[in-house]
């Protein structure tokens, strides 16, 4: 076998000539470099369409490109860089098959840092790689860049989930939306606005939002206009984790309200005992604790106004748990009863639920939630801690875009990886 095709399959690349292989001392070590050249059917080509140019000039000369280690030893790639007059861009440094255009990486780096900024955490990544936190976000960036230009995230959509998410202090949002059928990130936008969802659907177009199907959303109001306006057509679903977490709240209300008149009462044992209550209020009950489960029982016997505010809101977990007709039977019931209740906190959720209720109907005649809208913002959650948050809006998209997205590459010499277990891992 010859060395230079032997060497063409270190350093991973392909139409590319090995001219020369030799260690030099930089910085204290010694490197690898290799001096490269396009084969001839890929010269003279534009760098962003990668058509065929005239040559203009030879540039500035000799560049190098960082390559995968070998072993413990730093690779370069050297070869000139000239460049050429493009009708459409005009003159602009020549496309190199092993690099994309801009990069100071190969190809084949950049995939694997894509690869384990998905898999790791960055301050892992960049000692591993030797390469700092700033090259890691312009690395994810132009990956997410070219790999999105060849796959519409947009087209077949049926049913979607609407949601933001803070990424920052000071009321900094950002804009998901997430495909039902996939369980992928399919657009993401800096913003919590009627402007920023509608930024979505010009991008969407007005033929595809006409074959959408069914939009969930929480009770934000600018959601359910902006999609009413541009999808008619589609069902609009509120979330049911939503309308349930309102009743956590509610109940959470009724429970503060209580503890603050026993005080008032002078009756401080109760008032200690209710403090340290929240959790066995709010938990669902199979998850409860023997403890916690004691609590409970406890608030029966000597609080009924609060312990019908914890069944309230267990029915109304209740109502969303159940399938069919029965469901909206159990809702009107549960209206009802909370109607009548007495208690301040639920009688206005009654009010609200009412408010919403063409669309929580939606909810139970459909199945439709943003469960996995929610999973999402989870994980967006776990990339900002991961990487003890993001000054820009931007490189958080373009990591989440890459992570829950479908966009992250396979492994340089691992085409054949099992898509499955690909994307499992991925979104895992």
């Amino acid at each position: 076998m010859r060395a230079v095709r032997v060497w063409r399959s270190v350093l991973g690349v392909a139409h590319t000539v090995v001219e020369k292989v030799e260690l030099e001392t930089q910085g204290g070590e010694e490197v690898l470099v290799a001096t490269v050249r396009p084969t001839r059917s890929r010269q003279g080509r534009c760098g962003r369409c990668d058509c065929r140019s005239p040559r203009y000039d030879n540039g500035e000369g000799p560049r190098r490109w960082r390559g995968l280690d070998a072993g413990t030893t730093r690779v370069f790639l050297q070869a000139e860089a000239p460049r050429v007059r493009c009708a459409t861009h005009g003159v602009i440094v020549a496309a190199v098959p092993w690099a994309r255009h801009g990069s100071r990486f190969t190809s084949a780096f950049e995939d694997t840092v894509a690869w384990l900024a998905c898999h790791a955490a960055l301050t892992v990544l960049a000692a591993l790689l030797r390469i700092t936190w700033r090259s890691v976000a312009a690395v994810i960036t132009r990956v997410v860049t070219q790999r999105a230009a060849q796959l519409d995230r947009l087209d077949g959509l049926r049913r979607i989930g609407v949601d933001e998410i803070s990424y920052r202090k000071g009321h900094r949002y950002l804009l998901c939306v997430v495909d039902h059928d996939t369980g992928r990130l399919v657009w993401a936008a800096k913003g919590r606005d009627s402007e920023t969802l509608r930024r979505f659907f010009d991008a969407l177009g007005d033929q595809r939002s006409a074959l959408l199907t069914h939009i969930s959303a929480d009770g934000a109001e600018w959601i359910h206009t902006v999609a009413s306006e541009r999808a008619p057509q589609a069902v609009l679903c509120l979330d049911a984790f939503h309308v349930v977490a309102w009743a956590s709240a509610a109940v959470d209300a009724v429970r503060r309200s209580t503890w603050n008149q026993l005080r008032q009462d002078g009756k401080t044992d109760q008032a200690k005992a209710l403090k340290n209550s929240r959790w066995a209020l709010l938990k669902n009950p199979p998850n409860l604790t023997g403890d916690q489960r004691t609590t409970v029982a406890a608030i029966a016997k000597t609080n009924l106004p609060l312990y019908r505010a914890y069944l309230l809101k267990e029915q109304l977990r209740e109502v969303f748990a159940a399938k069919g007709a029965r469901s909206r039977q159990l809702l009107a019931g549960w209206l009802s009863w909370a109607s009548r209740s007495r208690i301040p906190e639920f009688v206005a959720l009654a009010t609200t639920i009412k408010r919403f209720l063409p669309l929580i109907h939606n909810t139970l005649d459909h199945g439709v939630s943003n469960a996995l809208s929610e999973a999402t913002n989870t994980h967006l959650r776990l990339l900002t801690r991961r990487a003890y948050g993001y000054h820009s809006a931007d490189a958080l998209i373009a990591m989440a875009t890459l992570t829950r997205g479908g966009l992250c590459p396979p492994l340089p010499g691992r085409s054949c990886y099992p898509r499955k277990q690909q994307e499992a891992r991925t979104f895992g």
